[in-house]
């Protein structure tokens, strides 16, 4: 308006509830008041945008916009994968290593003594990279390391879960895509690297506590997530009648006579 007159704003609120009726309802005000201004006047619109903490005191990678690459390298909670070749052989390895508290891990991760295991690996696998690494190969790998299950997201979000080998294991190893850069990384805390509180482990979804998560995928005798692997056939409790299986689901379920 006139350089003469006062500035008028808007009070400081969330993006959403900023809404037409809003600003128009202070132009209302100003034309019924006091104040000098006429047609040719000229109006500067000035926007002032807050991001606002999310999480542990963090801004979310959400919003803060930045690529995969960058945050690989500025999140403690990834592992960057230096290779600039063999990317997903490399992440695999520092992985496992990690896991399996190898005394190389930390050599690995830093890009050194990493090359000749990597090399073994893909000779004993027979697994080619060299026109890069997708889902078959993940397969692959996944035959290989029966006792380590891989997961990799190709975002940092819940939902960007694209790949978990179907193998029963304790042993999670999370990788990180980054399609831009067709490259990927190694996650070792996935809940610091989705900025959440709790990660369901079978159905990859997140809530605030692991107490209050109802998943799908729980189990229907023990409700233990992830599912107990049983075997054997559901035997009665001659006491209560009621079924239970010979595992772990109900290790505490003792059978009494009758």
């Amino acid at each position: 308006m006139n350089q003469n007159d006062k500035p008028i704003g808007v009070s400081f609120r969330w993006k959403h509830r900023l809404s037409a009726d809003v600003v128009w309802s202070v132009f209302e005000k100003l034309s019924q008041s006091n104040s000098r201004f006429n047609a040719l006047d000229t109006l500067v619109v000035t926007v002032h945008s807050v991001k606002m903490p999310v999480g542990f005191g963090r801004c979310s990678p959400k919003s803060k916009g930045r690529p995969l690459s960058v945050m690989s390298h500025l999140k403690q909670s990834i592992d960057e994968v230096k290779a600039e070749e063999n990317c997903l052989a490399h992440a695999l390895i520092i992985a496992i290593s990690r896991i399996e508290k190898d005394p190389n891990y930390n050599s690995y991760r830093r890009g050194y003594r990493i090359r000749p295991v990597v090399q073994k690996l893909l000779k004993t696998t027979g697994i080619d990279l060299s026109n890069g690494a997708g889902i078959p190969e993940l397969f692959s790998f996944q035959d290989h390391f029966r006792e380590h299950k891989i997961i990799f997201y190709h975002g940092l979000r819940c939902e960007d879960k694209m790949f978990e080998g179907q193998v029963e294991s304790v042993k999670r190893n999370y990788l990180l895509y980054d399609d831009v850069e067709r490259h990927y990384h190694v996650i070792t805390n996935l809940t610091a690297a989705v900025a959440k509180r709790y990660v369901c482990k079978r159905c990859h979804k997140s809530c605030r506590r692991d107490v209050t998560h109802a998943c799908d995928q729980t189990c229907s005798d023990s409700m233990a997530c992830p599912q107990c692997a049983f075997s054997g056939h559901r035997i009665p409790c001659v006491a209560c009648n009621k079924h239970f299986r010979s595992h772990t689901c109900f290790a505490n379920h003792k059978q009494r006579p009758m």
